[in-house]
């Protein structure tokens, strides 16, 4: 036997070799000042480039092969100064018509047209040719909008851009003119996000939960310190990877959501399992080794799988979703390189006195009962003994041997609160397995009956907050020309290949089709381009951009009217517009959200029957998350679409659930949710393994993740939670999704179905077809020195759980 640090260890009737992540948390933990410094070196140089060359974060994407894309372009190629993209500055004058400052509105105009990306800019007193299609000034004349198109998205062009704005419409204000910014433009015009604010509430709260739960100063400030170097790294690397491609604007702050979430995770499952092996006497720089290799390993498994979902939003097709799994991706490969470096070196640091300063007598992982029922101590003090002999050094054989069977056989744990709370509560489901199924599926059937009838579709301005000036310039367009001209569609037909003779017909007929058309408020007389190839109309809506009734109008024209009005003529029709482009943008993650479910479900299926060797407990982990998923959606259903508690979040009214944000929620959930599921199955299988006894061990899984698994889940709601505080509409759905999905699946999920179904399941949990085991690759998600496993006395292979024991 060698000693901690060298590379191998005997154990009676095997060999097992220190694997590669022991030996780098014990390297990491003995140089813990050169690792440190590295991780500063790396924060300070990363933050630095970031601030001096990192990108910006713009919604500027585009969806070619859509019809609404194509009109677009078709309308750009044939109209010059129609197409790219269109915004608005907003006009309103209480004590004359707007007529009665013509001049400083040409001033502006003409201001406007000198900036660069302007494509045209249209007076709303402007006649002829020049005029906007659908007219401009409201029927009072207080009220218009001078109409600009662009050349790209105007939130890719930086803040700085709106002082040449500023600066072109002054004019207009000296006048007393109330002037405010729609559209695109507005959305550039934002105030920047708050989310100091949030990271520094859920910080706040994550402090307050680690020394609750457990006690010690030092041990709560690690988790946050590293989760905080994470993030900050990760996200300065997402700033850098900006400058090259353009990332949603959304994209920092759910990688921040994100990061900070499993990085404080990933740090406190290490510390306790670290922290655990202290008070059992091992020696520091060991017990981190051992933390690194058992749950170390565990938090790869876990990393690994949150960036297998989120990469699953390519499937979508869309690159304005597959990168914001990219950004969320970032730092969650931050969190694990910090979880398996950064935490055993301050771990290193602190030494044993770790635990010096408390508020409470410290604990760690919720201990054992002395035994499970059914299973023989003798066993226990069997693997206890192989234990000893792979750990060596510390403080001597029989010195660890006697520290570790009294830690492990004591009668009253640590703190004397697993027998007191968990231990008996994992013993109540044990003995009432159904019951507490049945309780797990009724709490979570009720809380997704409103996915039912959700409703999918895009936020307008009109449910941003009023100091906006986008909302500002929504509520005045809406009071002088209707909801719908927030949103209008501009109807392109392709005439070029119909005969000249022959279109004539073609527009008298069109005009028919266009009259009275349901749920459209107006449209305006077809007009040719100058060029005659096209024939183009403005379509105003009769509700909002938002409204179920402007999804139904956009889909009734594409694909009813204009192509039942061109039929058997040789016409092409397009709806096109940035509210159509929105509404086909619905239409395709619609089409593809099955698609990534399906994706996501396999691949997590796949990796979590790699690591644990059992069909029905990969089966079984899909099924149940898929439930906590639903469960999570209907609240948000519940919040957002039918107003539940809304107004208290600051929402104006009910909004539809933001077409991405179900597909986002699936892949960072179902990716999180792993993280408590191989931490729970690891301990089960552990036990399993050990004792063959499948009742006992799921129990004592329990027993002893419990409290992690409780405190980490906490620590993630809150830090979600924390973001409802956001101006973003799709941030607060976001923040609330992600916030009481967590709740959900470390609450109802693993502590009711999760240890109900187990318990059920049995042995045959375990149960993996022999082809099946000998094709699948191997991962051990712990390390081997993590538990020395049996062979099955049905002749399995060690580990395999390709049978389980007679029963």
């Amino acid at each position: 036997m060698t000693s901690q640090s060298g590379t191998e260890v005997k154990d009676p009737g095997r060999r097992i070799r220190a694997g590669r992540l022991r030996r780098l948390g014990e390297w990491c933990a003995r140089h813990f000042i050169t690792v440190i410094a590295l991780w500063l070196i790396a924060l300070g140089g990363l933050y630095g480039l970031n601030s001096a060359f990192g990108g910006t974060y713009s919604d500027n994407f585009s969806l070619p092969g859509t019809q609404s894309d194509d009109g677009a372009r078709l309308l750009g190629r044939h109209v010059p100064g129609a197409g790219g993209i269109g915004a608005q500055v907003v006009l309103y004058d209480a004590r004359r018509p707007l007529s009665g400052v013509r001049s400083p509105i040409d001033q502006a105009v003409g201001s406007l047209r000198t900036l660069p990306h302007v494509l045209s800019v249209t007076s709303p007193l402007s006649s002829g040719p020049a005029a906007p299609p659908a007219g401009a000034l409201a029927p009072d004349g207080r009220t218009g909008y001078i109409g600009i198109q662009f050349n790209a998205n105007p939130t890719s062009f930086g803040s700085a851009y709106l002082r040449g704005v500023d600066a072109a419409v002054e004019p207009l204000r000296a006048a007393g003119v109330q002037v405010e910014y729609g559209g695109l433009l507005g959305e550039l015009a934002r105030p920047v996000p708050a989310d100091l604010t949030s990271e520094a509430i859920g910080f706040a709260v994550a402090v307050i939960v680690l020394l609750i739960g457990f006690g010690s100063i030092l041990a709560a400030a690690i988790p946050l310190v590293t989760a905080l170097v994470g993030v900050i790294v990760g996200v300065s690397c997402l700033g850098l990877i900006a400058a090259a491609t353009t990332f949603a604007s959304v994209s920092p702050t759910l990688a921040t959501m994100i990061g900070l979430g499993v990085g404080i995770d990933y740090a406190l499952f290490l510390i306790t399992r670290h922290r655990q092996r202290l008070m059992d006497g091992a020696d520091p720089v060991a017990a981190a080794g051992r933390a690194v290799s058992t749950s170390g390993r565990a938090v790869i498994v876990s990393g690994c799988t949150v960036i297998v979902a989120l990469a699953g939003l390519y499937v979508s097709q869309v690159s304005f979703i597959g990168k914001l799994g990219v950004a969320a991706a970032v730092t969650v490969v931050t969190a694990v390189v910090g979880a398996i470096t950064l935490v055993p070196a301050l771990l290193g640091l602190a030494g044993r006195r770790i635990d010096r300063y408390w508020v409470r007598r410290p604990v760690a992982e919720g201990e054992p009962a002395p035994a499970p029922d059914g299973v023989k101590h003798e066993e226990r003090g069997d693997h206890e003994e192989r234990v000893k002999h792979e750990e060596g050094g510390g403080r001597g054989e029989r010195g660890e041997h006697e520290g570790r069977t009294k830690s492990a056989g004591r009668s009253e744990p640590a703190g004397g609160e697993a027998h007191d709370g968990w231990h008996r509560y994992a013993r109540r489901v044990e003995r009432r397995p159904w019951w507490f199924l049945l309780a797990g599926l009724v709490a979570v059937g009720v809380l997704a009956i409103p996915l039912f009838s959700i409703r999918l579709g895009h936020i307008d301005d009109g449910a941003d907050p009023t100091g906006f000036t986008d909302r500002r310039a929504y509520d005045l367009i809406t009071a002088g020309f209707g909801p719908g001209a927030n949103g209008p569609f501009i109807l392109v037909v392709d005439q070029s290949a119909v005969p000249a003779a022959e279109r004539p017909a073609l527009a008298s007929r069109l005009g028919k089709a266009l009259t009275d058309v349901p749920d459209a408020a107006s449209i305006t007389p077809l007009r040719p381009s100058a060029d005659g190839q096209l024939l183009t109309a403005t379509a105003i809506p009769s509700g909002s951009p938002q409204s179920a009734g402007t999804t139904t109008l956009f889909h009734h024209l594409k694909s009813d009217v204009l192509p039942g009005a061109v039929s058997g003529t040789g016409a092409t029709t397009y709806v096109t517009g940035t509210t159509a482009a929105m509404e086909d943008f619905l239409d395709l993650i619609t089409a593809r959200l099955p698609l990534i479910i399906g994706v996501v479900v396999a691949l997590a299926f796949l990796i979590i029957l790699i690591v644990f060797r059992g069909l029905l407990v990969a089966l079984k982990a899909a099924v149940l998350n898929l439930l906590s998923i639903a469960a999570s959606y209907g609240v948000v259903v519940a919040v957002f679409q039918w107003g539940w508690g809304g107004p208290s979040l600051g929402i104006s009214g009910t909004v539809p659930i933001e077409s991405y944000v179900p597909m986002m929620m699936f892949a960072i959930v179902f990716g999180l949710s792993m993280d408590y599921e191989v931490f729970l199955l690891a301990r089960v299988q552990e036990s399993w393994l050990r004792t063959h006894e499948s009742r006992g061990s799921v129990a004592l899984g329990l027993e002893i993740t419990a409290r992690v698994i409780s405190c980490a889940a906490l620590i993630m709601v809150s830090v979600f939670a924390a973001f409802i505080l956001s101006d973003n509409i799709v941030v607060k759905m976001l923040g609330l999704g992600l916030a009481v999905s967590v709740l959900i699946d470390a609450t109802i999920v693993r502590l009711l179905l999760v240890p109900a179904v187990m318990t059920l399941l049995g042995s045959s949990a375990w149960w993996l077809p022999r082809w099946l085991d000998r094709i699948l690759p191997r991962l051990d998600r712990e390390g081997e020195e993590a538990t020395p496993y049996r062979r099955s006395v049905s002749g399995g292979r060690p580990g395999a759980g390709v049978q389980g024991p007679p029963h």
